[in-house]
């Protein structure tokens, strides 16, 4: 693995800026790669993990660097709960560790560096001297993954009865007889205009 610098160079590529959140997404990233001790996730390990994330803020973008974890590669799932969090799986093992940032780092991150008026600068400093424990809540949890969440599933592909789109990796929703999309189905996120 790369040092905590390295990654965040990295992860200031490809966000686009460096950020408190950038410097939590690598640290919470590398933490759980260490427990899981995934030392190679972009070489050698690359098919051995999938990762969940739960916010789609600046740190996600930091997860998905350390990682090496994509949405195009099915290994990076996005869950929208909204929490700086992320359940790193061990396909290898079926270990799986669940990692989320203490609020209570945002305090101690004024307490350590009271002379940094900037809040954003003060915490960047200070998340990268916390200790995990303080910057962290871990926890050991199960994850059950179906066949149709791995990379190179190729599943039945069946078409919308509504609107005609083709629907993939069983995520159509059986209504009233019918097979549907989820929008045609009410769980649109747009309205057509």
């Amino acid at each position: 693995m790369k040092s905590l610098d390295e990654y965040l160079r990295d992860a200031e590529q490809v966000h686009g800026h460096l950020c408190a959140g950038q410097v939590l997404g690598v640290r919470l990233a590398m933490l759980g790669l260490a427990k899981l001790d995934i030392e190679d996730p972009r070489g050698k390990d690359r098919k051995r993990l999938v990762t969940f994330v739960e916010i789609d803020r600046c740190a996600t973008d930091a997860v998905a660097v350390v990682t090496g974890c994509r949405l195009g590669k099915r290994a990076l799932k996005f869950r929208d709960w909204g929490k700086v969090a992320a359940t790193f799986v061990d396909l290898n093992s079926g270990k799986a560790i669940r990692i989320s940032a203490k609020e209570s780092s945002k305090a101690l991150a004024r307490v350590m560096h009271p002379e940094i008026e900037d809040k954003n600068q003060q915490q960047m400093l200070a998340y990268r001297e916390i200790s995990d424990d303080d910057l962290f809540a871990m926890q050991w949890v199960k994850v059950e993954l179906p066949p149709e969440e791995f990379s190179g599933y190729k599943g039945e592909r069946v078409v919308c009865e509504a609107c005609g789109e083709g629907i993939n990796f069983r995520r159509e929703v059986q209504r009233d007889g019918r097979v549907l999309c989820r929008a045609c189905a009410g769980e649109r996120y747009y309205e057509a205009v």
